[in-house]
């Protein structure tokens, strides 16, 4: 169930972000859900690291999990200090290389349910990350493709599956 709660708020942190790119959302308000958000992932992911210190797959899930609350409490911040985004950027690339690395260490364990979600995931998510990364750190001209894409990720790597599995229509 942690997995969905966590999923249905990154799903919604994205669809905000996203359509924050396209223009819609100010800077100081679309900080607010990053901010909470951020907090949310990085309290389960200590709760995950922490709680059984010896359960590798628990310390593993939390530290991935820190990824995304970096990222989130980042932008947050970003916002509030008014900074260029320069260096979220190339943590978004550190966080695209690792996400490419956790997708494809997780093609062995593929199957019919969820593994193939979370295969997809990873490497929607690494896309994702080094499309920020090409947006912030290189200044690309890609944001609305980005803002598109982002709202892609939140509804079918986020929003939906969390919902789901909050519902118990999918077991992980």
């Amino acid at each position: 169930m942690i997995l969905g709660l966590t999923l249905l708020y990154v799903g919604a942190v994205l669809f905000v972000n996203g359509i924050w790119l396209l223009g819609k959302i100010g800077d100081k308000e679309v900080s607010v859900i990053n901010i909470m958000v951020g907090v949310l992932s990085f309290i389960i992911a200590v709760y995950l690291i922490f709680r059984e210190p010896d359960n590798s797959a628990a310390i593993s899930t939390g530290a991935f999990t820190l990824l995304f609350a970096f990222t989130y409490l980042w932008v947050g911040a970003n916002q509030f200090l008014k900074a260029d985004g320069t260096g979220l950027g190339w943590f978004c690339f550190f966080v695209s290389i690792t996400a490419a690395f956790v997708g494809a260490s997780s093609i062995a364990d593929i199957g019919i349910n969820f593994e193939l979600w979370n295969t997809f995931s990873w490497f929607a998510w690494s896309a994702l990350w080094f499309s920020f990364f090409c947006l912030l750190a290189l200044a690309k001209k890609i944001q609305h493709s980005v803002a598109i894409y982002t709202l892609f990720c939140a509804v079918f790597t986020g929003w939906i599956p969390g919902v789901l599995i909050l519902l118990g229509i999918i077991n992980t």
